[in-house]
């Protein structure tokens, strides 16, 4: 058996024909900052999630959370947009979630 080419494409991994089954796992895309309640759409840049999608806003995640999330821990890396064109078929969570705890305090 012979390895494909260097130069051959990688197999596409997602569906982009329009009618990704309902079932099928996607981001919740969260709409709002934990910690300081910032609206974060679905289609804007500035979110950052971590493996749970714990969501925050780049303020929070940068200065008050250093890039670790306050529930798990976890490593907080920088939520992708959704398309413009999909939250009308695939909408994201209008769910807010509350912290139990106040996020740390912003680094002076």
């Amino acid at each position: 058996m012979t390895a494909p080419p260097a130069h051959a494409a990688a197999p596409r991994l997602c569906c982009n024909s329009g009618s990704l089954p309902r079932s099928h796992a996607m981001l919740e895309m969260r709409p709002h900052c934990e910690c300081c309640g910032r609206d974060l759409p679905a289609d804007a840049a500035g979110a950052w999630i971590c493996s749970f999608e714990c969501t925050f806003c780049d303020d929070c995640a940068r200065e008050r959370l250093h890039g670790t999330c306050p529930n798990c821990g976890g490593e907080l890396l920088r939520r992708p947009t959704r398309a413009a064109a999909l939250p009308r078929k695939y909408p994201a969570s209008t769910q807010r979630r509350v912290r139990a705890e106040p996020c740390p305090p912003d680094a002076a």
